[in-house]
């Protein structure tokens, strides 16, 4: 290696021969070496430099590359400078070079992944700065060591193949890299497989990776998955290695057909029920579980002819649910011998084997209970006329017990009758009216009345059916038409306005209401001299006159049939207003109050509701005079002896007592029949009780005789003030607590200021005069004369 750099390095020190100048000295024009000095006239030949190779990884640093000359200047007179990635470009440092003497050294570790090269300029100057020779190029190529490991792009590898592959399937492929020169052997990458885990089923491509199967035998139900350890190796396989991992799965195909555990399952089933699962059927199958290849699909080959019953599967255990979807009947067949057979979801596999049991037989043994009645029609429909009278049949709603073999006796009743319009025959099931259903019942839909009947066997415990029974309420002729309004107006002229257009109704439905049929009444025959009536549609009519008639209420009669069968006709009358028209055909306005009167109101509708007026006059009056006798009576009992008792005669001139404080201190029954109740031996009122004193003070007070003269009420009045005053219990009645307060300015003086006083003298009577009328009584018996 040495010798080849040394011979490497003669080769380029002859190469690096400058051109030659005149001889002499010059002066130089600049210090920058990219500055050409002008040429004296000769063409100087070229230096060149050739590329030079360096190993990455060198230790032995400082490490000599190679040397430069120039052969205008003697040794030692010629300035020496290389330029570029390395020196003072990034990465700084690596190269330098001696300026005397032109040798370039290399100076730190050298990595080619990094950098593969480096491109510099070398400079030649003279002592002056001047450029002896032109720049030239000096590459420095690294060369390239294995230094780096093959990588794979990923850990693990993973690839699916279904089980049972023809050998060279496809199943995935290997991926690596190398960071060395890939033009040389320390990138050429080689693969392997070290390891298989059994059988070498699988191989691998050394130059792409790709792994493929080699033999037949993939089973996935025998092993479902493979772990391969994968290698790489750098310099053909020769050098530095990696491992890596690969999961190749085995995809289920339907190679395996499912089978009955057993050959034949025995079951029992309910009787009368469907929507119920009856027993499991158990299966194998060795694919994997939750594919379609894996999931059991079952049907019924034999024995149910009629389709009482299905299978579904369970998807978690892959089992047959054996249920009934209609009602078994123990009486008409009391066993079933099904033959099932069972298959997967997806198709088998043309080479998969036959399964042994792929069908099984099911025996389901119907177990006998009390079954329900039945009723032979349900919903039962019929019909019924309008207003039918009570007792008249509807319908036999009768119901038969399946239970052959077990006869019960069955008995029937309502559940439901919201108008309680049926009666049924608990025996028998007959069922009639027991009054008139209203038509007006809200509980008549569409004319359809609906009712639910019971039917009950005598079982333990008993079995109960219900039926509905629905009646059509048949529409009955019963009403006649009507005429709407009964009165109008037209003019008296018969070529004058359009007549009057008459209408009818029908409370009746179809068909037993229009078309109507309008006629002037038989009775009348004067009216057909007078009037015509012709038919507009099926429900109106319009009136007429003849001739001229006279203007004013007309009253005619009219008779109107409807189409029911029977038809039914009223005479109803009709009151027409004559009145005067003009030249369109409409009444003159002079002619409306004439028009107006009695227009559409009889005679003995006026008198009706004349009648009703005086007898609501009459109650009015009647009810006014009961409550003044009331009133009266009331006066006379309280103002008992008017002219003779002085207590009567102050408390009839609208005594209003005091408030609530005087009412509670005192019953005011004691002034105005104390005879009363002393002869009653009642109490006089409740004990007195002052609010501003405690309870604890209370005093029972003596019993007071009562006075038995008007001449003793004085000094009643006076004993009773004068007691109270010393009362504690009570408050006193000459406070301004026992007399509401009616504002300030009053021109009498306080009441009880009458009596309170010792003596009468020092009492003014005389004032009494000036209360008014009402105190004349009182000031006539104590005035002065």
């Amino acid at each position: 290696m040495d010798a080849a750099l040394l011979l490497a390095l003669g080769l380029l020190a002859q190469s690096l021969c400058l051109s030659v100048g005149v001889p002499g000295l010059r002066r130089p024009h600049t210090l920058y070496p990219w500055r050409r000095v002008p040429a004296p006239g000769r063409v100087r030949r070229a230096w060149v430099i050739p590329p030079i190779s360096v190993s990455e990884n060198h230790k032995r640093l400082p490490f000599p590359l190679v040397q430069i000359k120039s052969d205008k200047q003697q040794l030692g007179s010629v300035i020496y400078s290389i330029q570029g990635p390395g020196v003072d470009e990034e990465p700084r440092g690596v190269f330098s070079i001696d300026k005397f003497t032109g040798k370039v050294s290399l100076n730190a570790m050298l990595d080619r992944e990094k950098t593969d090269r480096f491109r510099l300029r070398a400079f030649a100057l003279d002592l002056g700065g001047s450029t002896l020779e032109e720049p030239t190029d000096l590459e420095i190529v690294v060369v390239d060591q294995n230094d780096n490991r093959p990588v794979f792009r990923q850990e693990v590898f993973t690839g699916q193949v279904l089980e049972g592959a023809v050998p060279g399937t496809y199943v995935t492929r290997a991926e690596a890299t190398d960071a060395d020169d890939p033009e040389t052997d320390n990138a050429a990458l080689r693969y392997s497989i070290l390891e298989q885990g059994g059988p070498q089923l699988f191989s691998i491509d050394p130059h792409t990776g790709e792994i493929r199967t080699v033999q037949v035998g993939l089973d996935r139900e025998v092993v479902a998955v493979y772990n391969l350890t994968l290698q790489v190796a750098d310099m053909s396989g020769d050098g530095l290695a990696a491992t890596a991992s690969a999961t190749i799965t085995l995809e289920d195909v339907n190679d395996n057909a499912p089978e009955f555990t057993r050959g034949q399952f025995f079951l029992e089933a309910t009787e009368a029920v469907s929507g119920v699962d009856v027993g499991r059927l158990e299966v194998e199958d060795r694919d994997l579980p939750g594919s379609p290849n894996w999931v059991a699909r079952f049907t019924i080959l034999e024995g149910d002819p009629d389709g009482q019953f299905a299978i579904r599967t369970d998807p978690r255990t892959n089992e047959g649910v054996l249920s009934v979807v209609k009602p078994l009947d123990f009486e008409s067949r009391e066993r079933y011998d099904l033959k099932v057979a069972v298959q997967n979801e997806a198709p088998l596999q043309a080479a998969a084997p036959r399964a042994a049991r792929g069908q099984a037989r099911v025996r389901v043994q119907v177990r006998d209970i009390n079954e329900a009645p039945v009723f032979q029609e349900n919903p039962l429909r019929t019909s019924l006329a309008e207003g039918a009278a009570p007792g008249t049949p509807v319908a036999t709603f009768s119901a038969r017990d399946p239970d052959t073999q077990q006869p019960q006796r069955l008995s029937y009743s309502k559940d439901y009758d919201p108008e309680d319009w049926l009666q049924v025959d608990g025996a028998t099931g007959r069922v009639q009216t027991q009054r008139v259903l209203s038509p007006a019942s809200p509980f008549l839909k569409d004319g359809w009345y609906r009712a639910i009947i019971l039917a009950r066997d005598d079982a333990s415990p008993p079995s109960t059916a219900t039926g509905t029974l629905s009646v059509e309420i048949l529409e009955v002729n019963d009403h006649a038409p009507e005429l709407s309004p009964p009165w109008g107006s037209l003019c008296s002229m018969p070529d004058q306005g359009s007549g009057l257009l008459l209408g009818a109704t029908d409370e009746d439905l179809p068909p037993h209401g229009a078309p109507f049929h309008f006629q002037l009444s038989p009775r009348l025959p004067e009216l057909a001299r007078n009037w015509s009536l012709s038919q507009v549609n099926v429900s109106h009519a319009r009136l007429r006159p003849r001739l001229r008639v006279r203007e004013g209420l007309h009253r005619l009669s009219l008779l109107l049939q409807d189409s029911g069968q029977p038809p039914q006709q009223r005479e109803q009358p009709l009151n027409v207003s004559v009145c005067r028209c003009g030249l369109d055909g409409a009444c003159l306005p002079g002619a409306a109050a004439l028009r107006a009167g009695g227009a559409g109101i009889s005679l003995g509708a006026l008198v009706i509701m004349l009648a009703s007026v005086i007898l609501l006059l009459l109650l009015a009056l009647l009810v006014a005079l009961l409550a003044r006798c009331r009133q009266q009576s009331c006066d006379k009992k309280l103002l008992h002896g008017l002219q003779d008792d002085l207590r009567d005669n102050i408390l009839n001139y609208d005594e209003q007592g005091g408030g609530e404080e005087d009412q509670d201190a005192y019953d005011m029954d004691q002034l105005r029949h104390p005879a009363e109740l002393a002869a009653l031996g009642a109490p006089l009122g409740r004990p007195s009780l002052r609010r501003d004193a405690p309870f604890s003070r209370a005093h029972p007070q003596a019993p007071r005789v009562l006075p038995t003269s008007p001449s003793d009420i004085a000094d009643f009045i006076h004993e009773g003030l004068e007691a109270v005053d010393g009362d504690p219990t009570v408050p006193p009645y000459d406070t301004a607590l026992i007399y509401d307060y009616e504002g300030d300015g009053s021109v009498a003086g306080t009441l009880s200021s009458i009596l309170s006083s010792l003596e009468d003298e020092d009492q003014d009577y005389g004032r009494l005069w000036d209360w008014g009328p009402r105190f004349a009584r009182l000031a006539d018996l104590y005035g002065p004369p």
